[in-house]
């Protein structure tokens, strides 16, 4: 039977993409094992973008909350990561899957809340003394072609109301961006779209994550909110200006040593999965957005 490794990351698209450097270190260390990503299953599109960092997803409920319950995949794994969160719902889970060995978080080191998503998971891992490199967060872009090669793709949507800039906002900046201009929607998002394009001769898009992919590989550019899409943009090395309300670039913000991906933030902090738009995010003209883009 194959040796088998499971890595738990039940959650959405930025969140994935900011564990790529901590599963590509998990891959190396693990080469003859079998890979497994517990993960929801709207990201089985772009899983083989990875470069064989993951064989397959075995799908998990929802996102945000720990799964109730595990594939059985899990069950005896020879090695389980906590890629998810701080524990210990999400470590209680994995325990319970009596892995020959886990590494988490309350395990190998302790959790910080002042730091980087991407170097958390890196660090992680080192302290289980698997080398990681915080900087290798790059995809292969999908072979298909792009669908609008060239655009200024902008993505007005975002999983919380915190996170979402106006989309009257929006809409000054697609009549001013250079074009053509695609705007974007998500799953539920497509009135979003349609009302951001009204009036600016702008193309609206939907389509599952590795049409996405493609889209945004062939993009000039990506003007979006701090969502997955933003992370999307990092990974492909599309340039975007990515804006930021209630969570801190230092955070959630690309590399800074990436010049091509700029950030808008004002410097305040809440909570970012409020029901209304940030303030932060609010104190952010569509002027500041085409400013960036120049």
């Amino acid at each position: 039977m194959a040796v088998r490794l499971v890595a738990l990351r039940a959650l959405g698209l930025g969140d994935l993409l900011t564990a790529v450097p901590a599963l590509r270190a998990l891959a190396r260390a693990h080469p003859d094992h079998e890979r497994i990503l517990l993960a929801p299953a709207e990201l089985e599109p772009i899983i083989d973008l990875l470069d064989g960092a993951v064989h397959a997803i075995a799908h998990t409920e929802g996102v945000r909350e720990p799964p109730r319950a595990l594939p059985a995949v899990a069950d005896r794994a020879d090695v389980a990561v906590n890629l998810h969160g701080r524990g210990p719902q999400s470590t209680a889970l994995l325990r319970a899957a009596a892995p020959r060995t886990l590494i988490a978080f309350g395990e190998q080191d302790e959790w910080r809340e002042d730091e980087h998503e991407v170097e958390r998971w890196c660090r992680l891992l080192a302290a289980a003394g698997i080398p990681a490199d915080p900087s290798e967060l790059d995809l292969s872009p999908p072979p298909q072609p792009a669908p609008h090669p060239g655009a200024t793709v902008i993505h007005p949507g975002a999983s919380a109301p915190a996170r979402r800039w106006p989309a009257a906002r929006w809409a000054i900046v697609a009549r001013a961006a250079p074009g053509p201009v695609v705007v974007t929607a998500g799953p539920g998002e497509g009135e979003l779209a349609q009302t951001v394009a009204h009036g600016s001769g702008a193309a609206t898009f939907e389509g599952d994550l590795r049409e996405l992919a493609a889209l945004v590989a062939g993009a000039a550019r990506v003007l979006c909110t701090d969502t997955g899409i933003a992370h999307l943009a990092t990974a492909l090395g599309t340039p975007s200006v990515v804006l930021f309300g209630p969570t801190s670039p230092a955070h959630w913000g690309p590399p800074s040593e990436r010049p091509r991906h700029r950030v808008i933030w004002r410097g305040g902090r809440g909570d970012p999965n409020a029901l209304r738009p940030d303030p932060g995010l609010l104190a952010i003209e569509p002027d500041d957005v085409l400013e960036a883009i120049a």
